[in-house]
């Protein structure tokens, strides 16, 4: 019998978009952060942000029903400790995620067209925005600077494990292939002195991480190419990886970038894909699948997926290492 994983809340409270959008919308204003600064009534926020004094009262009011504000009698309002994590200095960095002018709250916003996705099977996105995802950071260089901090502070807090993971410095030299602002690539040459590496990645990302390479001391045992992952890569490498690149992308551009990797890598290089696949290696998160499907017209994978993506590209799955939560997935030619 198939287990009943149905949810124990009502229905209509399960598919209410009032409190995530004022979640949302609070995390923008940074209401928050002017509460720590002192500003305690919806009219001191609203002069402070530019929003409607009396609509911002009533969106606060109803944070207040969930347990993130408390309102006295004076109409006052004060964060819980469950409203911190809307703070910008809170550790879980939870705001930026939220922020509907980033890359990742706007992105989100494409689910409103998610009906049209699953009738068509099309990406979200571009309904909503007309151009992909990608276009949209690429001509957009506070989008793409927001997108490169994000997905550098998910390195920093979620994939800490992936430099204790594997012998990175038996490959000699690494390329982070869409390595973004080399935050990856950052953490593996830190932790091993004897590594060098290469992020490649469009031009604005890659004009990032060489910042920041300059600014950590690693320009020396690093570098940056502007580059795409559909074309040629940087041969000769002792391992390339994919870091939450390939989730992005339908089977047939996915097995194409690998197919890249696998070229560039020989007989001697390896690749190396690190995804979350889920604990038992075949459960990866069905929200993050839709997320993916909504954006690019991507997916998650198993790793029996993953083996037969990697299969198209000519290479074998080898090893598989667990990194946290994502695994890192070793390739080699088949």
């Amino acid at each position: 019998m198939a287990e009943d994983r149905a949810p124990r809340v009502g229905l209509t409270t399960l598919a209410d978009l009032a409190t995530p959008m004022a979640i949302r919308v609070a995390a923008t204003l940074r209401v928050a952060d002017h509460m720590a600064d002192g500003r305690r009534t919806a009219a001191e926020i609203a002069e402070a942000t530019g929003a409607h004094a009396d609509a911002l009262d009533r969106l606060l009011r109803h944070l207040v029903t969930v347990g993130l504000f408390t309102r006295d009698d004076a109409g006052a309002y004060a964060v819980t400790e469950y409203g911190r994590q809307l703070r910008d200095d809170h550790p879980a960095g939870k705001r930026r995620w939220l922020d509907l002018g980033g890359a990742v709250g706007r992105g989100d916003l494409s689910f409103v067209e998610l009906g049209h996705t699953v009738l068509t099977g099309e990406a979200a996105y571009p309904v909503r925005y007309g151009t992909s995802f990608w276009e949209d950071l690429g001509a957009d260089p506070s989008l793409s600077a927001s997108f490169d901090a994000l997905m550098g502070h998910h390195i920093e807090l979620d994939n800490a494990g992936i430099a204790d993971a594997y012998d990175w410095a038996a490959l000699g030299h690494v390329v982070d292939v869409g390595g973004g602002s080399g935050a990856l690539l950052g953490a593996l040459l830190a932790a091993h002195p004897g590594l060098h590496g290469t992020v490649v990645d469009l031009p604005g990302p890659a004009a990032a991480a060489r910042r920041m390479f300059d600014e950590r001391g690693l320009a020396g045992r690093a570098r940056a190419v502007a580059g795409s992952f559909f074309d040629p890569l940087p041969p000769g490498a002792g391992g390339y990886v994919l870091s939450a690149v390939i989730h992005d992308w339908a089977d047939e551009p996915a097995a194409a970038i690998l197919r890249r990797c696998a070229e560039a890598a020989g007989e001697k290089g390896v690749v190396l894909v690190v995804e979350a696949v889920g604990g038992d290696g075949e459960s990866p998160s069905t929200a993050m699948d839709l997320r993916m499907l909504a954006y690019n017209g991507g997916r998650e994978r198993g790793l029996a997926e993953m083996r037969a993506l990697a299969a198209r590209a000519g290479l074998a799955v080898r090893a598989v290492r667990p990194a946290g939560y994502v695994s890192l997935i070793e390739m080699t030619p088949a």
